[in-house]
């Protein structure tokens, strides 16, 4: 992994020739590993997702470089220099073009295979593949199973409400769980989303006890990044909260959605009721808040 190539954070990569050096990393795409922002695929908190990677949590965090080799090998180096990818995700989102190069002395370890799935590869050289290792190093880091349902799938789930929340807002019922500022009362209740089925309890005990575990984060912080929180409005945040089974998408201003291992795929909507805001403000407090 001895040069890197650029990406301008499209579908096709820039700055590169057809040909290509088998040890040069055509960057792909990449991501933050910090106490803030990280791959939920990799565990419920920073601490888990850097263990994943067997990697120190350092408060400054990594990052994450995903791209493929001049045989086509798909690789996920890990770097120092979280500040420099950052800017270039940043640049990225606003849809400019940021040519991403890293300094190798910055870079901490080239682990094979990518986490997660990318829809875009490298011109020039063959498909996406898992590097030979000959058996020594790392198994390949590899995607969760897009047809089973567990804790990496339960949060990558999370991760889309989070992302597109109003969408999943939409699906429910206003007049069971009524929006900011409707005039009708809330309540403290809770059920599954309107489109699954079959019904169950409004008083679902997972749904119980991840509340009961996310109340006891505010009175025995857990470790970082198990709370995150992200801006919604000018009056609003949007918070992340994981624990053993369970995830938490929810508006400081609005309800809270619910995932749960035991019940796949399914979102469990919880209303403000009487305790829900207080909660969501003490977890708000407690929250790593993006730089």
């Amino acid at each position: 992994m001895g040069r890197w190539a650029m990406s301008d954070g499209e579908d096709t990569m820039a700055g590169t020739d057809d040909a290509v050096a088998d040890d040069a990393l055509m960057v792909l795409t990449a991501m933050l590993l910090t106490p803030a922002r990280f791959p939920s695929v990799l565990g419920d908190d920073y601490v888990a997702a850097c263990e994943a990677l067997a990697l120190e949590p350092y408060e400054e965090g990594y990052g994450l470089v995903l791209g493929q080799d001049g045989e086509g090998a798909r690789w996920t180096v890990v770097v120092e220099d979280a500040s420099q990818v950052a800017v270039a995700i940043a640049a990225w989102d606003c849809g400019m073009e940021h040519d991403l190069s890293p300094d190798e002395r910055s870079m901490v370890c080239a682990l094979p295979g990518w986490p997660m799935d990318l829809a875009v590869s490298a011109p020039g050289v063959p498909d996406p593949h898992d590097p030979e290792t000959d058996g020594e190093g790392p198994a390949p880091l590899a995607p969760p199973d897009a047809e089973a349902w567990g804790p990496a799938q339960r949060r990558l789930g999370a991760d889309e409400i989070a992302a597109q929340w109003s969408v999943w807002r939409e699906q429910i019922d206003d007049a069971r769980f009524p929006r900011p500022g409707s005039g009708a009362a809330p309540k403290n209740d809770t059920e599954r989303a309107p489109e699954s089925d079959p019904p169950v309890s409004p008083r679902h005990p997972g749904v119980r006890r991840a509340l009961s575990e996310a109340d006891g984060y505010t009175k025995a912080p857990p470790p970082p990044g198990r709370i995150r929180s992200s801006y919604a409005s000018a009056d609003a945040r949007t918070l992340r909260v994981d624990g053993p089974g369970w995830s938490m998408v929810a508006r400081t201003d609005d309800i809270a959605l619910f995932l749960l291992d035991e019940e796949p795929g399914t979102v469990i909507p919880v209303g403000r009721g009487a305790e829900l805001p207080g909660l969501l403000t003490a977890l708000e407090e407690l929250a790593v808040h993006p730089t």
